[in-house]
């Protein structure tokens, strides 16, 4: 089945302000959620399987890097009237359910989506303290049809990369999974354009 692969971003690229608003209806930007360390940005579904593969995982690297000076914002962007489980209440639910101590929002036109140039879910930005792209790369290897364990390892060692201030990752693996699913008529272009094997 075709998937969706993350587009590539400089490394070095400025973090896209934006201001996005929470279940309790608190706005975020970048420069709020930044820890002393650094901040990932990570576009997900409450519905893409290669979310759901990482979710508990990915809430485990939230709280371990938390404490260490790396906060985590996600962001959701799909389309939430095609899929309403993408809602903003169901963003809520899922915070709470899967333990995301961080905030999850709900990018309902897209526009965060576009200027960060993310295609997939996840799609995982992690910045430095001075929110210039630091890693921009998949979770792990793991994936729903594999047999490989969810550890977050790639995605850990380019934050434990940042900590201990060396150069960043060598080698940065796109990210996979599903297309962002956009408003009809509001595709990117770059849509569709990079597809992987399952």
């Amino acid at each position: 089945m075709p998937l969706t692969h993350s587009n590539e971003i400089a490394l070095g690229t400025p973090a896209p302000s934006f201001a996005l608003a929470d279940a309790d209806g608190r706005i975020w930007t970048p420069a709020d959620a930044l820890g002393t360390k650094g901040l990932l940005v990570a576009f997900l579904s409450n519905r893409c399987p290669y979310v759901v593969h990482i979710r508990e995982a990915f809430a485990a690297y939230a709280r371990d890097y938390a404490a260490k000076g790396i906060r985590v914002i996600a962001i959701n962007s799909n389309d939430d009237g095609a899929y309403p489980e993408e809602s903003a209440e169901a963003v809520r639910i899922e915070a709470e359910t899967y333990g995301y101590a961080f905030p999850y929002l709900k990018d309902g036109k897209q526009e965060v989506a576009r200027a960060y140039g993310a295609a997939c879910t996840p799609d995982l930005y992690l910045f430095d303290g001075e929110q210039k792209l630091f890693y921009h790369g998949q979770f792990d290897d793991s994936r729903p049809k594999n047999d490989l364990p969810v550890t977050g390892v790639d995605l850990r060692a380019a934050t434990e990369a940042i900590l201990a201030g060396v150069e960043r990752p060598s080698e940065q693996k796109q990210a996979i999974g599903c297309n962002i699913k956009w408003l009809p008529g509001h595709e990117p272009e770059w849509f569709g354009a990079a597809t992987a094997a399952a």
